[in-house]
C-alpha cells in the first residue's frame, strides 16, 4: 500500500509524501508530507517516531504544489491526512494528532 515520492526544492531541501496504511488501524491510510534537508533525514524522522517500515522506492506519487506549501508553512515540517482524501476540505493534521504519546522531532 505504501506510495509516494519527494520533490527536491530551490533551497536544496526536499518534500517527501508518503501514503502509508493507519498506524492501529487494519483498514484505512493516511498521506504523511516531510519536510527535511534530504530523503534519507525525512525517513529517518518518521521512523523515529515509531513507524519502523517506511522506504521510498521510486517517486511514482509526488507531493502536489498544494501538499508542499501545507508542509512548508507548518512549523514541524510532519503532516497528515486521510488518503485518498474521501472528506472534501480535509485540513492536514500535525503528526502528534496521528501518533499520541510521541513528541515529534524538529529539525529540516
Amino acid at each position: 500500500m505504501s506510495a509516494g515520492g519527494f520533490c527536491k526544492l530551490p533551497g536544496g531541501t526536499v518534500v517527501v509524501a508518503l501514503t502509508l496504511p493507519a498506524p492501529g488501524s487494519a483498514e484505512g491510510a493516511v498521506r504523511v508530507l516531510v519536510h527535511a534537508a534530504n530523503r534519507p533525514r525525512a525517513l529517518t524522522r518518521l521512523r523515529n517516531l515509531g513507524l519502523r517500515a517506511v522506504y521510498l522506492r521510486g517517486n511514482a506519487h509526488p507531493p502536489t504544489p498544494d501538499e508542499i506549501t501545507a508542509v512548508l508553512h507548518h512549523p514541524d515540517g510532519l503532516l497528515w491526512r486521510t488518503a485518498p482524501d474521501t472528506r472534501s476540505g480535509e485540513l492536514w493534521h500535525p503528526i502528534r494528532a496521528l501518533l499520541p504519546g510521541r513528541v515529534s522531532p524538529s529539525g529540516v
